[in-house]
């Protein structure tokens, strides 16, 4: 058997900020309900920002309240700020997702801040959980930005560097706008591992251009054992034309599992869950395994088959 990989499923997040069509409370929480028993690492539950700013998520509190938590699963939230993180552990969060850019011009069309004020205020967030939740930091555009273009991989490091010397559990490192390719990620993820063996690192991929489980695959063959993924491909960045959302989890899972990996993943019942997405949304979602069903999922011969082996038996 191969390594263990373990999943964090983002599309009640990342997935659903995105979407024009409020999702209801109730379907926000069977959701996560049932992607729990699917054999999640993490689950990105919601973001704590402001109702004015993503009204998609202004029912956070609401919704960490009603979930049902299995054990052995971290919910997790996004935080962007001291009152976020406050929310947060009032609704114990079991860690805090906080996020910056490694690309001046995406923090500021992103965050509308300089990337050394996101670090200061992210900075007051650490210092506030410290000892009391885990933190992990998302870091956009590590593989390149689409206004700015190549982000050196030293800037990466050295964005991991301050944090890891903050104290925080883990990093994930996140192609945000789909610019990402294997050669670079397996260089990527060689320099992480040697530099931050202490940290838990994740994989964050795009599709944007076709190459999302390309780079799963060239993360996890170069020792990478955290990935996230969104249920039906759901997700996408406003700041990358053309973008398409995150890797789909059940896809990337079904490639996986069918290589040997251990994901811990359920996937009959996981693709059970991802034929939902589209009735969810209101619409047709990028995911091929719910569709196409897995390898092993085979299929009757057409009538004419059988007449055929009549025909020249």
């Amino acid at each position: 058997m191969k390594q263990r990989i373990f999943f964090n499923e983002v599309a009640t997040r990342d997935g659903f900020q995105n979407e024009p069509a409020f999702v209801p409370t109730d379907t926000k929480v069977a959701l996560v309900d049932a992607l729990g028993e699917c054999g999640y690492a993490k689950i990105e539950v919601t973001s704590f920002t402001s109702p004015k700013a993503i009204p998609m998520l202004k029912d956070a509190d609401e919704v960490m309240g009603r979930i049902r938590r299995v054990p052995g699963v971290e919910y997790t939230v996004l935080v962007p700020n001291l009152r976020g993180a406050e929310r947060a552990l009032e609704a114990r969060a079991d860690e805090l997702n906080l996020v910056m850019s490694t690309s001046e011009t995406h923090n500021l069309a992103n965050l509308r801040m300089p990337m050394a004020h996101s670090f200061a205020a992210l900075s007051e967030v650490i210092r506030l959980v410290a000892g009391r939740t885990p933190v992990n930091v998302s870091l956009s555009c590590c593989f390149g930005c689409p206004m700015e273009g190549d982000v050196p991989q030293k800037n990466v490091l050295d964005w991991v560097a301050r944090f890891a010397d903050q104290g925080v559990r883990g990093v994930t490192i996140c192609d945000t706008t789909g610019m990402a390719h294997p050669a670079q990620v397996s260089h990527m993820v060689e320099a992480l591992q040697a530099r931050f063996a202490q940290l838990q690192l994740t994989l964050h991929f795009h599709n944007t251009r076709g190459m999302g489980l390309a780079n799963v695959l060239a993360a996890v063959q170069g020792g990478i054992t955290r990935l996230d993924g969104s249920l039906g491909g759901l997700g996408g960045c406003p700041y990358a034309p053309g973008a398409s959302g995150n890797i789909t989890s059940e896809d990337a899972i079904h490639m996986l599992d069918a290589m040997g990996y251990d994901t811990g993943i359920d996937l009959p019942r996981l693709l059970a869950v991802a034929r939902q997405m589209a009735g969810i949304v209101g619409h047709d979602v990028p995911g091929q395994v719910a569709k196409a069903g897995r390898i092993g999922d085979l299929h009757p011969a057409p009538a004419s088959v059988q007449q055929l082996r009549s025909q020249f038996a």
